[in-house]
């Protein structure tokens, strides 16, 4: 079996009052979950540009990314893929939060505190402890 290996960005974003910004997505046959904007690389970008292209075209906002901040890798369920995403911070450079009106995947997208986030279903609920490093660290 051919590991197809599939590579992609994700931006995290602390405004100004330690919230997140976080997109809740419409998984087939699941619960909505909520997660930072991410995506798969597009040919010929590197992950700083998907990232920020990403972010833009799920938020509306223009965002240049940091640090990278961790990366998460392994294999889908059927281990036919293997996956590595990594996780950018990202400031926010210009533009306006729009929910996209033509992607149906996107429920909502709205900043949230880490006492909001403690609460939610998220896609991956070890994003968590990077989120909680992340507004802990903010002088």
């Amino acid at each position: 079996m051919e590991m197809a290996n599939w590579k992609g960005a994700a931006g995290v974003c602390v405004n100004e009052r330690d919230e997140i910004l976080l997109v809740l997505m419409k998984a087939p046959e699941e619960d909505s979950k909520w997660s930072v904007p991410a995506s798969g690389m597009e040919a010929g970008e590197t992950l700083e540009q998907c990232c920020e292209r990403e972010f833009e075209d799920v938020t509306g906002l223009t965002v240049k990314t940091g640090e990278l901040l961790k990366t998460r890798d392994g294999n889908y369920e059927d281990a036919a893929v293997s996956f590595d995403l990594h996780y950018f911070q990202v400031a926010v450079t210009g533009g306006e939060l729009v929910i996209p009106k033509d992607d149906f995947l996107i429920e909502d997208i709205a900043w949230k505190s880490i006492e909001d986030i403690e609460k939610l279903e998220l896609a991956y609920p070890d994003d968590l402890e990077l989120f909680k490093k992340l507004v802990g660290a903010r002088p």
